[in-house]
């Protein structure tokens, strides 16, 4: 695997941490790991980034992210509300500047008319806000845990340079 290139959202989202002095951590679910495995794929990425946690157990994410059984029980772990309890959980537990999340629907099974595949919450949580979005894509299960991955991404660009 090559280093990505200097667009690549993982390297410009790295060097606005790195400029701002920010540390980051993640919350995976549906990715697997993805978003960390991008991050870490940049040279120096130590430099602002702690780490991240694959919870993709219901248990996991109440075990080690502390996100509520009664969030869960009520709305299930693909949701808006799920993944702001994740960015914040790892927030928290990693003690970092922000911390985002992602949890979905990678299929191609799981999906239901209400929640289908290729649903998507990415969400971020820092000392001035919380932000998460619905994404809904569609695919093979690959290109949906790409498209979340670059979600996360996308977020954390926003946030980083003042769009949100």
């Amino acid at each position: 695997m090559e280093v990505p290139g200097e667009d690549a959202l993982e390297v410009i989202v790295g060097k606005l941490l790195e400029q701002r002095g920010l540390t980051l951590a993640v919350a995976e679910s549906c990715t697997g790991g993805l978003v960390g495995h991008r991050l870490t794929n940049v040279p120096g990425s130590s430099a602002y980034y702690e780490g991240s946690v694959t919870a993709y157990s219901n248990a996991a994410k109440e075990l080690i992210l502390r996100v509520q059984h009664e969030t869960l029980r009520r709305y299930g772990a693909v949701s808006e509300q799920a993944a702001q309890e994740m960015a914040w959980g790892v927030r928290t537990l990693f003690g970092v500047d922000i911390g985002s999340s992602v949890t979905g629907i990678a299929g191609p099974g799981g999906g239901t008319p209400e929640k289908p595949v290729g649903l998507v919450y990415v969400a971020l949580a820092a000392h001035d806000g919380k932000w998460v979005e619905r994404h809904l894509g569609g695919g093979s299960r690959w290109v949906n845990k790409e498209r979340a991955a670059e979600a996360v991404l996308e977020l954390l660009l926003r946030y980083l340079d003042g769009r949100l």
